[in-house]
């Protein structure tokens, strides 16, 4: 039986037997029901990283909490955002009209995100953003609606731009996806870049999503920069970094520096194409044994590691659920409130707690890809090399332009 199988019978049950009334015990939880929307692309460039996994890790979550919340059953609904800002907005304005809604999780492009949280705001919902990249969505983008979960790009700029500068890499050629997380990504590199003595020699910026990076790659080469780094993610990724391969970038002694690379994404292009690339991930799934057990847990249910995007998704809907339980209530802007007011320690997120901006902190770590010979399984792809911690890590608020940030 599968997760939402199991969830959507302890639903039925509940609901069975609390049929005749509703309950003192859940008074306060509209329509009697606890109900989630996982929005998400399905079936695109994103679809490895978050995808159907993501939905299986949230379906993880609400079966471990046993399937209702102080005795109103937790539902959940899904759908396609296909990375279309206008689809992403479009779903959440139906959940919230018509089958009321009241957390929105998942989110990963960026653009979309952004779309939803807007939407999130005008009509007093509450999203929990997992998947996306872009600093913004707590920086300029943020609301009180919504909280952003398991990375962003001003850790992944401070980690792997960083060491691979303090290693040599000094002059950039930025390869950027054309949309909010691209352009958020070579900024964030941009400025670490520069602070650290190096420069950005140049740059191009390709559609989203691209199958073709020769021209692109191509650039890079001519511009004679020892690293090119990678301003994109999922599809895109693997296909430029096979198109590089193929064109003998890295032979010819320039060198590829992913900012956003998944555990899906080394797996797919394997450890010849990826050793010794630099990294900086919000978690791996073999980092410790409560990291390992959660994990051996999905692989069960879908077949492959978690990455970080679907381990982050179980991790927030369990801290979703348990502030509705402790609140008595799903009113947005309580348990909010709830979230922020507790801190975050799970397989996970270690040090974590939740920003008046909706950040959530929590320590990042700097990888490296294992070499063949490292590697002692299809999924013993990562070495940590170290922690960033939380306070360090994630963008201060000092320099926050966000609204709800008493500067």
């Amino acid at each position: 039986m599968t997760f939402m199988k199991k969830t959507l019978a302890a639903s039925i049950a509940v609901a069975a037997a609390s049929s005749m009334a509703i309950s003192t015990a859940h008074a306060e939880i509209s329509d009697g029901e606890v109900r989630i929307g996982y929005l998400a692309d399905m079936s695109g460039t994103y679809r490895d990283l978050a995808g159907p996994g993501g939905q299986t890790a949230m379906e993880m979550a609400v079966a471990d909490f046993g399937g209702s919340v102080n005795g109103s059953p937790i539902v959940i609904f899904s759908a396609d955002d296909r990375n279309s800002a206008d689809v992403g907005a479009n779903t959440v304005r139906e959940w919230i009209d018509q089958r009321n809604v009241d957390m929105v999780g998942g989110l990963v492009a960026s653009s979309v995100s952004i779309a939803v949280t807007k939407v999130l705001q005008e009509n007093n919902g509450l999203g929990i953003v997992s998947g996306s990249a872009a600093s913004s969505i707590t920086n300029e983008h943020c609301t009180p609606n919504h909280i952003h979960w398991v990375y962003d790009t001003y850790p992944l700029a401070n980690g792997t731009a960083k060491a691979v500068v303090e290693q040599g890499g000094d002059s950039w050629f930025m390869l950027t996806a054309d949309y909010a997380f691209g352009h958020a990504l070579e900024a964030d590199v941009t400025s670490v870049v520069e602070a650290n003595g190096g420069e950005i020699v140049g740059g191009v910026r390709h559609p989203f999503p691209t199958s073709d990076f020769s021209s692109y790659i191509l650039q890079a080469q001519g511009s004679g920069a020892k690293i090119v780094g990678l301003a994109n993610a999922g599809a895109d990724t693997v296909n430029a970094i096979t198109t590089a391969s193929q064109f003998g970038l890295t032979q010819s002694g320039q060198q590829l520096a992913g900012l956003l690379i998944f555990l899906n994404d080394v797996h797919a292009l394997g450890l010849e194409a990826t050793q010794g690339l630099l990294l900086t991930t919000g978690w791996y799934w073999d980092m410790d044994e409560e990291s390992r057990a959660w994990s051996e847990r999905y692989f069960e249910e879908v077949g492959r590691m978690p990455t970080m995007v679907q381990a982050g998704i179980y991790s927030s809907t369990m801290h979703y659920l348990k502030a509705v339980e402790a609140a008595g209530t799903d009113d947005p802007e309580t348990i909010r409130a709830k979230m922020a007011e507790e801190p975050i320690n799970d397989f996970f997120a270690r040090n974590g707690s939740i920003r008046e901006d909706g950040r959530m902190i929590h320590d990042m770590y700097l990888a490296q890809v294992k070499t063949p010979e490292e590697s002692t399984g299809e999924w013993d792809l990562y070495e940590i090399l170290s922690t960033i911690p939380a306070a360090e890590a994630y963008r201060p608020l000092s320099e926050s332009q966000c609204s709800l940030v008493q500067n």
